[in-house]
């Protein structure tokens, strides 16, 4: 009996119908790539200090020595979150005394920036972290004894006791991106591919635009949270779509290449869009404004074959090959689906698939946690690595299209991993490459801060390499009537880990080196734990639950809840089992 790469052999690998499939889809995730990262620019956190008003009756000298220096990076700066007590220098001032000279600073008593921060504009003109809110402003005018002036809104100033705020924003993003990556796979198994592709995609853009008009940051928010829904969900949509349009050999390329070089050139023009654009809203009128035009490739994106047949909509599908094949300059057979060859897809269509079918065995069971547990561990290497850009020496732009432009040569090494050597042992290379060098980070003189960053940008490499790889392993791994659920849950489970990945960063406030050493075990220890995965190198892309227990190089056995899941009552293996169990 024929499968579906079979049945549909005569249109060929890379014909105009599949060239066209392959750029459009892999475009729509150019968005995606503004979206996932634009945190780094609209959360940052400026250089500050408190603020001392002008009207404090204070000599110059005073005034410049109104803020303690503390020591960071081997060098003094003016502290962030303190300033000495303005009533006790104010005296001082009016006394005639100088700091240094006449009072030991050293013994002076410090207080809170009561009077607001001042932030530098030497990077940013505005974040989030500097927004104003004209509520707080007004209050802290009447504190101080003066009319509120209603064109100055205070700052939402996202620091020293609210420093907590800023990762929360970017862990509440990645929740966003978790309730979607649950909710998405289960809607495209149900409603299809391409429908909740677009609706998704309308969904990110839509309310990346809402966020301009935030009133507050709580607004700010709740509306990030939705963008986060929106932006896994059309990125699982349409890598699924394009897994199971294209054919075999393609497929692995659109996975590799295509998806991810798309979604990492728009991380590369993220960091251009932001040195020209330093306003926040303005940034994201700007990143905006490619996924507006995304509504266009509607009408050029067709629905999954694979997925109408698994509904038993077969001439739908028959309809949307018969299009690729004129497409392709190609004679189309009389008859292209056979129903007799497509029974088994037939009989699944009356056979309703959830997310407890990746958990009805035990042998299926294993498969899907330590799937959860890899993508979980990655995630928390990629974002976090991705997050910790500004931290890094030297110029932030820079820096962040430096760690976009390495994804390009990384998901090249996975794509030729894929392609000739097996999936466990690839990625288990790329992320044990990721995973050590960061531990090197920390040896590193002070003197030499540049080959720190380059081996950032090595670790980097190694992480994004194994993210690259873990969607083409995931989707082999699952039937096309639960693969969508399958990719969906795992990558639900990623999110978990990129929800951490922003305290892993702020971590680095305590211990330069601690982010690094963290991520470097567990990305480690995840390479570890990929070499317990079952093997689907070289083996057919399967369609029904029964196809995918015939996976070579694995054994299987026969258990009483699988016999209860197959409609004809026979008792089968329950899924192919890896000689690592």
């Amino acid at each position: 009996m024929r499968d579906y790469d079979e049945v549909t052999a005569f249109l060929g690998e890379w014909g105009p119908f599949q060239r066209l499939i392959f750029f459009l889809l892999s475009a729509s995730i150019i968005p995606n790539g503004f979206t996932g990262l634009s945190s780094v620019f609209l959360i940052a956190t400026p250089e500050h200090r408190c603020r001392v008003p002008d009207a404090a009756n204070l000599s110059s000298a005073w005034r410049n020595h109104s803020v303690p220096l503390r020591l960071r990076d081997g060098r003094e700066v003016p502290h962030s979150c303190r300033r000495y007590r303005l009533a006790t220098i104010a005296n001082f001032s009016a006394l005639g005394l100088e700091p240094g000279r006449d009072v030991d600073l050293g013994q002076l008593e410090l207080e809170s920036c009561l009077d607001g921060w001042e932030f530098s504009r030497d990077v940013y003109l505005s974040t989030i972290v500097t927004e104003q809110d004209s509520g707080a402003h007004n209050a802290m005018k009447n504190r101080m004894g003066r009319k509120p002036a209603l064109c100055l809104p205070a700052q939402w100033n996202l620091v020293c006791e609210d420093d907590w705020k800023a990762p929360l924003t970017i862990s509440l993003f990645f929740v966003g991106v978790l309730l979607g990556s649950f909710v998405s796979g289960q809607l495209s198994d149900r409603f299809g591919r391409k429908n909740v592709l677009f609706v998704t995609m309308g969904m990110q853009t839509g309310f990346s635009f809402l966020q301009i008009f935030s009133k507050n940051f709580e607004m700010f928010v709740v509306l990030f949270v939705l963008v986060g829904m929106g932006q896994i969900s059309n990125y699982v949509a349409a890598f699924v779509l394009g897994t199971e349009i294209l054919g075999k050999s393609v497929r692995i390329i659109f996975s590799t290449l295509g998806v991810c070089i798309f979604y990492a050139f728009g991380y590369m023009v993220l960091p251009l869009f932001a040195y020209f654009i330093r306003d926040w809203r303005i940034l994201l009128v700007a990143l905006t404004m490619p996924g507006v035009l995304c509504v266009a490739l509607w009408w050029f994106i067709p629905e999954s074959p694979r997925w109408l047949i698994s509904q038993g909509r077969f001439e739908e599908a028959e309809v949307i090959i018969r299009k690729a094949a004129k497409a392709n300059g190609i004679v189309v057979p009389s008859t292209i689906f056979d129903p007799s060859e497509l029974q088994d897809l037939s009989s699944k269509k009356q056979q309703s698939h959830n997310i407890l079918d990746l958990l009805r065995t035990w042998n299926i069971r294993m498969v899907t946690i330590m799937s959860i547990m890899l993508w979980m561990t990655i995630s928390v290497g990629y974002f976090g690595l991705s997050l910790d850009t500004p931290n890094l020496h030297g110029d932030i732009y820079v820096n962040c299209f430096l760690s976009a432009v390495v994804e390009v040569p990384a998901y090249v090494l996975a794509w030729l991993l894929l392609q000739y050597l097996p999936r466990r042992y690839s990625m288990a290379t790329a992320l044990f490459l990721g995973g050590s060098v960061l531990l090197f980070v920390q040896l590193v003189p002070p003197d030499l801060y540049y080959l720190a960053t380059v081996l950032v940008m090595v670790g980097k490499f190694g992480v994004t390499a194994a993210f690259s790889m873990v969607y083409v392993y995931t989707a082999e791994l699952y039937p096309t009537v639960v693969r969508n659920m399958g990719v969906g849950v795992s990558s639900t489970a990623s999110r978990l880990g990129s929800i951490l990945s922003p305290y892993f960063v702020y971590l680095g406030a305590y211990d330069r080196f601690l982010p690094y050493i963290l991520m470097g075990s567990l990305t480690i220890l995840t390479a570890i734990l990929t070499l317990f995965l079952p093997e689907s190198f070289g083996t057919p892309l399967p369609d029904t639950i029964d196809q995918m227990l015939r996976v070579k190089g694995m054994k299987h056995r026969k258990t009483p809840s699988h016999t209860r899941m197959l409609k004809d009552g026979q008792e089968r293996p329950t899924i192919l089992k890896s000689t690592a169990f």
